[in-house]
């Protein structure tokens, strides 16, 4: 199981070169600012939001400055439904009469002046979640509480999961995500692995389970690797991958989800 952050802060990292007796020193602000794309649509009612930013030098605020004023279409299974989303906020588009369908392949095309950008995803097909229970581990002065998902995974089908938890309404900052690599046609109960000072007895937990196509499987388990959290720090760090063309960064996801809910214990 792969944890990783779920909040979008990624800084450019320029190269640094060393030798044995020179020091070659890189202005971080040199980095040009590039398109930072975040959209979805799932299997649930829209509408849906694609949010479009900018980054920023390496010193300045954890501030990303919203993108107006783009042209931002979704189209469906070959442009047989086509969205043109409106702007509602800055930087924030959303659609109007597309739906989230498993099996169905979704385009979002992007323009910016000059500039166009795309990508394209499919929706899985959806995979049950049964139940949620929990997992105790004794420390000492201590017991650790892990949410537990309930499911069986299909067999012979390639399957990618992601897992977000709510702890009495309040969001975990942590993603969860997991392939079948192991387990294909298993009937899973992995313990998801966070912080256990979020969950104690009584709290009420509230778990999104999300069928993710390998590209933003790809997605997210790079930005594990880039953030550094739990051991999934590259020794060259660099951007995670993205499903974004021209150079953009972030990705464009459709997925199924669902969620359950269950008390500590």
């Amino acid at each position: 199981m792969k944890q990783v952050f779920s909040k979008w802060s990624l800084i450019i990292l320029p190269l640094i070169l060393y030798a044995c007796t020179k020091v070659i020193n890189v202005n971080l602000n040199d980095a040009a600012p590039q398109i930072v794309v975040e959209g979805i649509i799932t299997n649930t009612p829209g509408p849906y939001q694609v949010q479009i930013t900018k980054t920023v030098n390496f010193d300045a605020s954890n501030s990303f400055p919203p993108v107006s004023g783009a042209s931002v279409r979704i189209t469906d299974n070959g442009g047989i439904i086509q969205d043109l989303l409106t702007e509602t906020s800055p930087g924030i588009y959303t659609t109007h009469t597309i739906q989230g369908i498993p099996g169905h392949t979704y385009q979002l095309n992007i323009t910016i002046g000059s500039q166009t950008y795309s990508a394209t995803s499919t929706m899985p097909q959806p995979v049950t979640l049964d139940s949620i229970s929990f997992q105790h581990t004794s420390r000492v002065n201590k017991i650790d509480i892990n949410t537990v998902p309930n499911y069986q995974d299909p067999l012979n089908v390639k399957n990618y999961y992601s897992f977000t938890q709510y702890v009495n309404s309040r969001k975990i900052k942590n993603t969860n995500v997991f392939d079948d690599r192991l387990s294909d046609g298993r009937y899973i109960n992995v313990a998801l692995r966070t912080d256990s000072a979020y969950i104690n007895i009584g709290d009420t937990v509230l778990l999104k389970m999300n069928c993710i196509e390998k590209a933003t499987y790809d997605y997210f388990y790079t930005f594990a690797q880039v953030a550094g959290n739990n051991n999934f720090q590259s020794a060259s760090p660099s951007n995670p991958i993205s499903n974004i063309s021209n150079n953009a960064l972030g990705y464009f996801a459709a997925y199924t989800t669902q969620s359950r809910k269950a008390i500590a214990k």
